[in-house]
């Protein structure tokens, strides 16, 4: 069985990247292993040894899934990390990523981990929604001028942008309704 801090095998890397598409249409809530097995090519057994358990699955779902929020986290911030390019701006800049179709099924899962970790803080989404809280209050500071991102009206102002961006990312994903 794989162990922490062990090179991964090129078959667990390909059933990941393959059980991440699969949870990234499909979701995580009701995960199961036999129709995941099956649409990865892969069996119940298999993965249970490759990821230690269903949790550990998951867990590894979401961590993968970081990986690709951080990685367009990345792409919104600015150039050169010194000077703010401005909240407002890159409020909008954010929510111009929020809407693309593209980001939908990563966005949903998203939701679905942040919610879980909420309400299963000692499961496999554990401490999910915190990282991501921290990880786009960090990029928001990168707009502001560096000496207000640590001031308490700074992160007051960062999390604001925040709230409202995350509170019209759910009605969007409700709805679709990306005029409104």
């Amino acid at each position: 069985m794989p162990t922490p801090g062990s090179t991964p095998s090129a078959r667990r890397n390909e059933l990941l990247e393959r059980a991440y598409s699969y949870a990234l249409h499909h979701g995580l809530a009701d995960l199961s292993l036999r129709p995941l097995a099956a649409a990865t090519g892969s069996s119940p057994r298999v993965l249970l040894y490759l990821f230690a358990s269903k949790d550990g699955l998951v867990r590894t779902l979401l961590a993968r899934a970081r990986v690709d929020e951080l990685a367009l986290l990345d792409e919104l911030r600015p150039g050169d990390g010194r000077s703010g390019a401005g909240l407002d701006a890159m409020a909008a800049r954010v929510w111009d990523w929020l809407i693309a179709p593209s980001h939908r099924p990563l966005l949903t899962l998203w939701a679905e981990g942040y919610v879980r970790s909420l309400v299963d803080a000692d499961g496999p989404w554990a401490g999910f929604a915190r990282a991501t809280v921290d990880d786009w209050l960090g990029v928001l500071a990168t707009a502001q001028p560096p000496d207000q991102r640590t001031t308490p009206a700074g992160r007051a102002q960062c999390t604001l942008v925040l709230a409202v961006l995350r509170g019209a990312l759910l009605d969007l994903l409700a709805t679709g309704d990306v005029d409104r």
